[in-house]
């Protein structure tokens, strides 16, 4: 099962340039399509960005619903606008393939795009921008997880965390996940996009994650769960720092937790997401004072659990006993938890990765 995610507001395209699909851009095991959008302003040595669509989506439309084809005119910089291959143009952000660094699928395809454009337009290859919808929020988390090294920062629009939609399976779906019914430790979650690339030691790309508190398509559940997950890459509480109303507009709120993460949530927004282009241009640090300078976080597993509570959800919180979790995910690639219940629990096993309160 797919979801539909909303068109976007209209950008108000330049007149000259126009999005062109590139052929051969190098390995592409999935079949990815890559379009590309060229300014006729662009700079010496542009800054990249890559743009990826939501289920339903396709890269013309989401060239032509979002302002980042605007913007590249005004700053110069080239968009990437990566296409899935898949029926209903879903991302694989599922298989073992596509979660791990140089894995083959989706996520290779797409870094492998960024190479062919930093070296056919000499861009600039510490100003390399990720953002995304849906879908394409999902895949922006996994790219950040498995290609810190190409990555500066990261923007995710109503997404889910790295590794949080594992199957095991090309383009799969993962109800569990979207429908927020995990609740795991930070340390988790910051394990699972560290494992993503095992022996990187290098920095890692800030990133700001957005999400509405009505969502009903990927749960709001997932906001907190990816906020887990940076906070715990970069050693950060999940305690904001800093918290700002209406900030980049009511009824969105902006919370700062270090240097290097951000989150934005949107009071009763629903799916159905608003795409803050100035805001993302001050994050991506051509405008503004924000920088895109990376900031090495913890390269191997963490030994210090830093949790701390900052759900809303009434799913059931894994607790410990006799055996697992009452309700546990334990799928992830490296996966090396538990896989029975906590007594006096009975747990039902949904699939290899899975396992879910059953009475």
């Amino acid at each position: 099962m797919h979801f539909l995610s909303p068109l976007l507001f209209l950008s108000g395209l330049a007149a000259g340039a126009s999005l062109q699909q590139v052929t051969n851009f190098g390995a592409n095991t999935s079949g990815t399509k890559m379009y590309i959008y060229v300014p006729d302003n662009i700079a010496a040595k542009p800054a990249v960005i890559v743009a990826i669509h939501y289920c339903s989506g396709t890269a013309n439309a989401y060239y032509t619903n979002t302002p980042y084809a605007t913007l590249a005119e005004k700053y110069g910089f080239v968009v990437i606008y990566p296409e899935s291959p898949y029926s209903g143009t879903c991302w694989d952000v599922s298989s073992k393939e596509a979660l791990t660094h140089n894995g083959g699928a989706d996520s290779n395809s797409i870094a492998n795009m960024v190479s062919y454009t930093l070296n056919k337009y000499n861009g600039d290859k510490s100003r390399v921008f990720v953002t995304g919808t849906s879908s394409g929020a999902m895949m922006t988390n996994v790219l950040a997880a498995t290609y810190p090294d190409v990555f500066a920062a990261g923007i995710a629009y109503a997404g889910v965390p790295a590794t949080c939609f594992y199957t095991g399976t090309v383009d799969g779906w993962n109800s569990t996940c979207s429908q927020g019914q995990l609740n795991l430790s930070q340390e988790y979650w910051a394990n699972a996009a560290l494992n993503a690339y095992p022996g990187y030691t290098g920095p890692r790309p800030r990133m700001r994650i957005h999400h509405g508190t009505a969502d009903t398509t990927l749960y709001p559940q997932n906001y907190y769960e990816t906020i887990k997950q940076w906070t715990g890459v970069f050693g950060y509480s999940t305690t904001p720092s800093a918290t700002y109303p209406n900030t980049p507009r009511s009824p969105y709120t902006r919370y700062v937790f270090g240097p290097n993460v951000e989150g934005i949530l949107g009071e009763g927004i629903t799916h159905s997401i608003d795409i803050f282009g100035d805001a993302d241009m001050e994050w991506f640090g051509f405008t503004g004072s924000s920088t895109t300078t990376k900031t090495s976080g913890p390269t191997s597993t963490l030994t210090t659990t830093k949790t701390t509570t900052t759900t809303k959800s009434a799913t059931a919180t894994p607790t410990s006993g006799s055996g697992g979790a009452q309700y546990a995910q334990c799928g992830g690639i490296g996966w090396t938890g538990a896989t029975t219940c906590a007594s006096p629990y009975t747990c039902k096993k949904m699939n290899d990765c899975e396992y879910i309160l059953f009475s």
